[in-house]
């Protein structure tokens, strides 16, 4: 064939892109598994900072997870255990937020801590450039914040990207979520100087205003659905 025919060099490149394609595939395959054991572990790390319980240099993510962890479920908006036969730690929180609360998979990870035993649940709302998301640990008795851990997808460096740092994050423990009555109450986000008279609070960021409001909306969207079984933690006492 002449190798300076238009022919050729059509039927050149059909075969160097099937082969150039193959051989992707073949290495997306065989990287799959470890990304997605990446992903898995860097969620179990997020849960576990949610308890205030950081991996130590070298050691597994997953053995210090399983050695904490010692229980996951899922509930409903009446804090009724459901189908035991889904996978907490598989639930696509950011579909679940978007759904009427009643209709709902409410994922919640028990974890042993030194302080004890406490529920985690996972949060999920949006910021000023996109989407943000952490977890929340509760107490034994369901009432009060013992830690909490935040990230985002693009918020701004040194602004609203600071909800990810512990300085922001650890205002919110020892929060409590219910009122003197006994009504579900998040904890709300503000600036300096416009503290209210009622109800937990926590500073908002300096600069990272529209991503501070993301955070009071997303705490209470993502967990008043969990009010029912925070009762039930809160009474079985």
């Amino acid at each position: 064939m002449n190798r300076q025919s238009n022919t050729y060099t059509i039927i050149y490149s059909i075969i160097l892109v099937a082969v150039v394609g193959v051989v992707l595939s073949i290495v997306y395959q065989a990287l799959r598994p470890k990304q997605l054991e990446n992903i898995a572990d860097d969620t179990k790390r997020q849960i576990l900072a949610a308890a205030l319980i950081t991996p130590a240099s070298g050691e597994s993510v997953s053995e210090v997870y399983a050695s904490h962890i010692t229980d996951s479920f899922i509930v409903n908006s009446a804090g009724e255990r459901t189908d035991a036969s889904a996978d907490p730690f598989d639930i696509n929180v950011a579909l679940e937020v978007k759904k009427p609360a009643d209709e709902r998979q409410l994922p919640v990870f028990v974890c042993n801590t030194e302080a004890g035993t406490k529920y985690i649940v996972p949060v999920y709302g949006a910021g000023l450039w996109g989407p943000i998301w952490g977890y929340v640990a509760m107490d034994s008795y369901g009432d009060t914040i013992y830690g909490a851990y935040f990230a985002h997808q693009g918020e701004t460096p040194g602004l609203g990207a600071e909800i990810e740092k512990p300085a922001f994050s650890s205002q919110f423990e020892g929060k409590n979520l219910f009122s003197p009555d006994g009504q579900f109450q998040s904890v709300k986000v503000v600036k300096n100087g416009q503290e209210p008279t009622e109800g937990a609070y926590v500073h908002a960021i300096s600069g990272g205003t529209i991503t501070s409001q993301g955070v009071q909306k997303m705490l209470q969207n993502s967990l008043e659905p969990y009010e029912a079984f925070f009762n039930f933690l809160r009474y079985k006492h």
